[in-house]
């Protein structure tokens, strides 16, 4: 008689996720209720060769991946077979050459380079700018995956001849665990090469710029399962051969779903060095003044506008550098953050800080100005203003700067009901409560802050093996912590002001042009 043995059966009941970011690798793992279990980060470096060039290496993504994953699952006492898939975040707007064996060709050229104006400009020439924008939702610009290839074909042809496909940060660890060569809708809706409402590469462009369309990755939904981990990684990941890879989405769009945003109605407001607002849309949004982007979603047939400026907490953290050593020299005697203290002196200051404004432009700007001139100011400044003032102002300029690229959006017929604040900026209740009146909406604090963006990740990996239901399961995992409700005559002294703040951006720009020809 054949002999029988008795198996025992492993239920599949976490995900990994992991988030490729510009300064390291964030990995996450969450349980089938959508719990977080475990945390772990590796940092890489990036190489700065010459003034705009931004680089890095695939291969220190790729042991980024393999020592997180180990960590992971040593951290959490969790078998290796118990994991249903791996999902993927990562940083977007990159160009990443590999050969037919997912191997790179050199290094990754990342989002922060800026070398390719020469070929941004000679592809305005072949195509009008304000015809990329309305097919890709995007600027034509050197920031973009596009004007990367190009510089490429230009400068080193030879790697380009040899590029079996470009892809972005993600996209390539993907392709070494599984050998597939995929990309999302919201990564490739970085490229400048997506036509967002025919959900493929776009002909037109890529006939105006010559690129071989064969060099393309294929683009799936963010919960597609693309493959399996393959048997000759699976050693150096420390996962079992065969378990599901899930290709997931940019980082953008990540941090959009892991902060609730799978709907119409919420949008959400990253407070961060750099600050943005997004939202979920049926349709994606073209504003006529080009001030905002649209990128593919992580939920299928939904887009996210956004809109990003360049320094929100930079500019906090520099009146902390600058004007706030008081509260420093306080914050450490009393072991709390400075930013505590300096929210509390600008409570002390009323709305408006004493008809003070603050342009928060110290590093130019994105949207909604594409200004790289504008320059950071007071105005309205006085000998009887004070330090708390000045603090105030600065919250308030940033935030009514935002509103701006809120209002872009509710002037197209985006519906917004509630906004959500994620990143370390979002957790002084003060600053909430100047959002909640300036943007005149509740604003929902989430309970986790700063992990979103690998919590979206998250949520791809478990719709897409059906661990979760759908994607409103982010809702359990991500829930809101506090409302805080804007207050009627805040929202209309706000109103007020303004007017003010745009026209003192407006009245400047001449003195921007003026000071940058200064020698």
């Amino acid at each position: 008689m054949p002999e029988f043995f008795e198996s025992k059966v492993i239920m599949k009941h976490y995900v990994i996720a992991h988030d490729l970011g510009t300064t390291g690798n964030k990995a996450t793992m969450f349980d089938a209720k959508g719990t977080l279990v475990g945390s772990t980060f590796f940092a890489y470096p990036t190489d700065y060769a010459h003034t705009g060039w931004a680089e890095q290496s695939p291969d220190d993504w790729w042991r980024a991946i393999c020592t997180s994953t180990r960590e992971l699952i040593s951290q959490t006492g969790v078998n290796g077979h118990e994991i249903a898939c791996v999902s993927f975040s990562g940083q977007m707007q990159g160009c990443v050459p590999l050969d037919q064996h997912a191997r790179p060709l050199r290094s990754a050229i990342i989002w922060a380079d800026q070398r390719a104006v020469d070929q941004e400009h000679w592809l305005s020439e072949r195509i009008d700018r304000a015809d990329v924008y309305r097919i890709t939702g995007h600027r034509l610009s050197v920031s973009y995956t596009l004007c990367k290839i190009l510089w490429l074909r230009d400068h080193q042809p030879d790697i380009y001849a040899n590029t079996h496909k470009f892809v972005h940060a993600k996209d390539a660890v993907v392709a070494r665990l599984t050998g597939k060569f995929v990309t999302d809708p919201s990564d490739a809706s970085g490229m400048n090469l997506y036509d967002l409402e025919k959900g493929e590469w776009s002909q037109a462009i890529l006939a105006a710029a010559g690129i071989d369309p064969s060099k393309l990755p294929e683009i799936a939904p963010s919960s597609s399962v693309i493959g399996e981990v393959l048997p000759s990684a699976a050693e150096e990941i420390g996962l079992p051969a065969g378990t599901p890879v899930v290709i997931g989405a940019g980082d953008g769009s990540s941090a959009a779903a892991g902060a609730g945003c799978v709907e119409e109605g919420i949008a959400y407001n990253y407070i961060g060095s750099s600050s943005w607002i997004g939202a979920a849309t049926r349709q994606p949004i073209f504003d006529p003044s080009l001030k905002t982007f649209t990128f593919g979603h992580l939920v299928p047939n939904m887009f996210s506008p956004c809109g990003t400026m360049q320094a929100a907490g930079t500019s906090y953290q520099w009146v902390r550098d600058q004007l706030a050593l008081p509260e420093v020299q306080a914050a450490e005697a009393q072991h709390i953050s400075p930013y505590e203290l300096m929210n509390a002196q600008a409570a002390s200051s009323p709305l408006g800080a004493n008809k003070l404004i603050y342009l928060p432009y110290l590093l130019g700007e994105r949207s909604p100005r594409w200004n790289t001139r504008a320059r950071g100011a007071f105005v309205g400044l006085t000998n009887r203003h004070t330090r708390a003032d000045m603090i105030r102002a600065v919250l308030e300029g940033i935030t009514m700067n935002l509103r701006i690229i809120l209002e872009a959006f509710t002037s197209q017929g985006a519906q917004i009901d509630a906004m959500r604040v994620i990143g370390g900026g979002a957790r002084g209740r003060f600053w909430n409560q100047v959002m909640a009146n300036i943007y005149g909406l509740p604003i929902h604090r989430l309970t986790y802050l700063e992990e979103a963006t690998s919590m979206g990740a998250a949520l791809a990996g478990g719709v897409g093996v059906r661990l979760y239901p759908s994607y409103a399961m982010i809702h359990q995992m991500n829930p809101v912590a506090e409302v805080i409700e804007p207050d009627p005559a805040q929202v209309a002294a706000y109103r007020r002001i303004f007017p003010i703040f745009e026209a003192a951006y407006q009245a400047l720009v001449p003195v921007y042009d003026q000071l940058a020809e200064l020698p």
